[in-house]
């Protein structure tokens, strides 16, 4: 039964993840680098190491990532204060107005769908937002580890 349901959860945000990513248009990002620019605003400047980890690509594959960012104008480079040897990554000014522009166009679609839906349907999307969102996190602190999730507390 388990294994039901969270095969219909997964394929409802897959639908959902397409429908989010069609509906940000500012900036004309591709996936990798608005991943990288709203990861940026989540968690400050990131070495490019970091950064590649973390979006599960090769070093060389965010190093021309970051040069097409810092080309225009959405991220930035500067010294690692802490260790002069090493590059941070940051978001400019222009990349977060490009961030918050493209939620804000997610946002709109969203509401327009959940306008169009009957009461039930959108209270039951609402009531189930709170849930996602400690979802989306339990997920953050175990990566892929999926056994570690009982170690997590769910």
């Amino acid at each position: 039964m388990q294994s039901e349901v969270a095969g219909r959860v997964a394929g409802a945000l897959e639908g959902v993840v397409r429908v989010l990513t069609s509906a940000a248009t500012t900036g004309e990002l591709s996936l990798p680098a608005g991943s990288v620019l709203g990861r940026l605003v989540r968690e400050g400047p990131r070495r490019l190491t970091e950064l590649a980890v973390a979006e599960r690509v090769s070093q060389p594959a965010m190093t021309q990532l970051v040069a097409r960012l810092e080309r225009d104008g959405l991220a930035g480079k500067h010294a690692d204060d802490s260790d002069g040897r090493a590059v941070l990554v940051e978001i400019t000014a222009l990349g977060r107005r490009v961030v918050d522009q493209r939620r804000q166009e997610r946002a709109q679609v969203v509401g327009d769908l959940l306008d169009a839906l009957d009461e039930q349907d959108a209270a039951a999307i609402a009531a189930a937002a709170p849930a996602l969102e400690r979802l989306v996190k339990m997920s953050q602190a175990v990566g892929r580890d999926t056994r570690a999730v009982a170690r997590v507390g769910a």
